[in-house]
């Protein structure tokens, strides 16, 4: 399975997860696999895929985690780790902020890129720090997201390819 494809696997199941939602109009919804009756002000679980539709039509506000603020502290932990050190990143944080930002005004979704891309280029050395030296471990692989394991083995995998086509002579 290719990287984009990893991705897209674990979006459809990010976005099946259920989320809060704060509904701004009286809603009732039937259709096949989803049955909605909410009130205006009333707060109901669905699952994300509904609330991201919900959203967009401005018929209710998804209850969900700001990832401004775990954008930022996942910066700050990042910057106290050490050069061959990983934070913690949970699997889904990428998908959950581009998800996010796409909610987001341009203008403030210029911002936090901006931020991403500051933690990413940081965990990326990393990543291909760790992945030339050494194999994935089960403690290393519980710090990295779903893509930064794909880009992990990546490296992996190519790198030790280019030392045995480099030092077969030396054997």
């Amino acid at each position: 399975m290719n990287i984009s494809e990893l991705i897209q696997v674990h979006s459809i199941g990010y976005n099946l997860q259920d989320v809060k939602v704060n509904f701004g109009y009286d809603l009732r919804i039937d259709a096949p696999g989803v049955l909605i009756d909410a009130k205006h002000g009333e707060i109901l679980t669905v699952p994300r895929w509904v609330a991201e539709v919900l959203s967009s039509e401005k018929l209710a506000e998804v209850q969900d985690t700001d990832m401004v603020v775990a954008l930022k502290q996942a910066i700050v932990k990042e910057n106290i780790q050490g050069d061959f050190d990983l934070s913690t990143l949970e699997p889904e944080f990428y998908i959950k902020m581009n998800s996010f930002m796409q909610r987001l005004p341009k203008q403030d979704g210029d911002k936090l890129e901006s931020m991403l891309n500051s933690l990413v280029r940081k965990r990326q050395g990393k990543i291909i720090r760790l992945a030339d030296s050494s194999k994935m471990t089960s403690e290393l692989a519980k710090k990295l997201t779903v893509e930064e394991r794909a880009l992990f083995d990546y490296i992996y995998n190519n790198s030790t390819e280019f030392k045995k086509q480099v030092l077969s002579d030396k054997k």
